[in-house]
Formats: C-alpha cells, structure tokens, sequence
C-alpha cells in the first residue's frame, strides 16, 4: 500500500514540475553562422594527419634510439594500427549516406566504429605475420602514441587557442 501512495506522490511531482524543454529557443540562422565561426569543426583527415606523424615520429624515434629496425618496423605497425581503420572509419562517417537522416547517421556511426575496431582488432592478430621480429612492446608504444595524437589534434584546432570573447 506504502508503494502505491508513493508512486502516485510522485507522478503528481513530475507533473507539477517546470518542463525543462519550455524555455528552450532554437538558433536563428545568424547566430547559428556566429556559433560555427567561433568553434569551427575538426576535420577527420586533419586528425589523421597528424596521427600520420606521430606514427612516423615515434617509427622513427624506435629506430634511431635504438639502432633497431624491428623495433621501428614494431612501432610504425602500431601506428598503423590506428590510422588505417581511421581512416576507414572517417571515410565511411563523410559518405553520401551518412548524413540522410539522423537515424541513418546514428546507424552509420556506430557501423563504422564496429568494422573501425574490427579491422584493428584483425591488424594486431596479423602482426606477428606480417612484421619480422615483432616487438610487442614497440608495436604498443607506437600505437599508443598514435591513438593520442587525436588529443593534438583537437588541441591545434583552427579557433581552439583564442583567448578573447570567451
């Protein structure tokens, strides 16, 4: 009985409560153009770009440290790792389909994110094939540091180190 007096208590709250959505005021296309050139979006290829380089980088730091080329093959493998299924993944999300609807650009996303990590997933089984004298831990680093380069990215966005207006 306690139960029931308390779910009908609380129904009369939720209906007694402000909606949240009613002070809510869509953009107007003037505002909406000055909220764009304020925080411009990230192009995926620009982040893979740079992901590009620090895959490149971090090959090239194994090998040169170390004197090693396994272990520069090892780390530019990792980054591979991440860059092609990347890039997969971003040309999959910029399609012609991707944007129809949103439900079909929900659907896309998480699509591509599977066949993304899929495909990265496939690479690292495929390593110990592919790559001579495979260095796991090199392998890792450079995929790691590929992965984060992301954050780089986002970082050196066009617009991102403004400091006026904010």
């Amino acid at each position: 009985m306690k139960t029931i007096a308390r779910d009908v208590r609380d129904r009369e709250v939720r209906e007694d409560a402000q909606d949240p959505d009613a002070d809510f005021k869509p953009l107007t296309a003037e505002e909406a153009q000055r909220l764009r050139e304020k925080k411009p979006s990230i192009s995926p290829w620009r982040v893979i770009a740079i992901q590009v380089g620090a895959g490149l980088l971090v090959a090239l730091a194994a090998w040169g440290l170390t004197g090693r080329q396994n272990l520069g093959w090892s780390a530019g493998y990792g980054a591979l790792a991440v860059v092609i299924p990347a890039a997969v993944f971003a040309r999959g999300l910029t399609g012609r389909f991707s944007s129809l609807n949103p439900g079909t650009a929900v659907f896309g996303f998480f699509l591509w994110e599977m066949v993304k990590m899929a495909l990265t997933v496939a690479m690292l089984i495929a390593a110990p094939r592919l790559v001579t004298a495979l260095s796991w831990p090199a392998m890792l680093v450079g995929l790691v540091v590929t992965m984060k380069a992301a954050w780089v990215a986002v970082m050196l966005a066009p617009g991102r180190l403004k400091l006026k207006d904010e």
